[in-house]
């Protein structure tokens, strides 16, 4: 029986290294995790971080008004036959020029300051081989207040197309 005393205070000896760093600590050691409004404490009072300006709620559930389609159109038009309408095509310069007709566009649909409307936009230039092209896209849509922008062009050596999407921000 002695010998059996004197193994129980060893068994106790031996210690279990829990980890002691990081805010999972406790509960990886199996212990009770703390309250989820001391973790909301910490993140607000995390002084790094800015507070977010908060906007307050305008309950608008449409926009004062509509997308400008025939301006957006007419934008379009420019840059596509401005920028295209010598161009021969290139793989490689035609990578970059979708890049560059995006951002062309973009700016100045955003110069018109449209309030309340997400601007997303869609440019493809391939060579003109006498092929079909069939382009499609899918997002969330409401038929009421969103709205696109389409046009097509077409040179000696290749073709564009571009897309301009007015989604509604509420």
């Amino acid at each position: 029986m002695s010998e059996q005393v004197k193994d129980k205070p060893q068994k106790a000896e031996k210690k279990v290294k829990l980890p002691t760093e990081g805010p999972r600590a406790k509960e990886k050691a199996g212990r009770i995790k703390e309250p989820a409004s001391a973790h909301v404490d910490e993140h607000v009072a995390h002084e790094d971080h800015p507070a977010a300006a908060v906007i307050p709620n305008s309950y608008q559930l449409g926009p004062s008004k509509p997308f400008p389609i025939t301006t957006v159109s007419h934008i379009l038009k420019e840059e596509i036959t401005h920028h295209l309408q010598e161009m021969d095509y290139d793989p490689l310069l035609s990578r970059e020029m979708t890049l560059t007709l995006c951002e062309v566009i973009r700016t100045r649909v955003k110069d018109l300051m449209i309030p309340r409307f997400k601007n997303v936009i869609l440019v493809h230039i391939g060579q003109l081989n006498g092929q079909g092209l069939q382009i499609s896209s899918r997002c969330l849509w409401d038929p009421n207040v969103d709205t696109f922008v389409s046009h097509s062009f077409k040179n000696t050596s290749l073709f564009c197309s571009a897309t301009v999407y007015g989604l509604y921000f509420e």
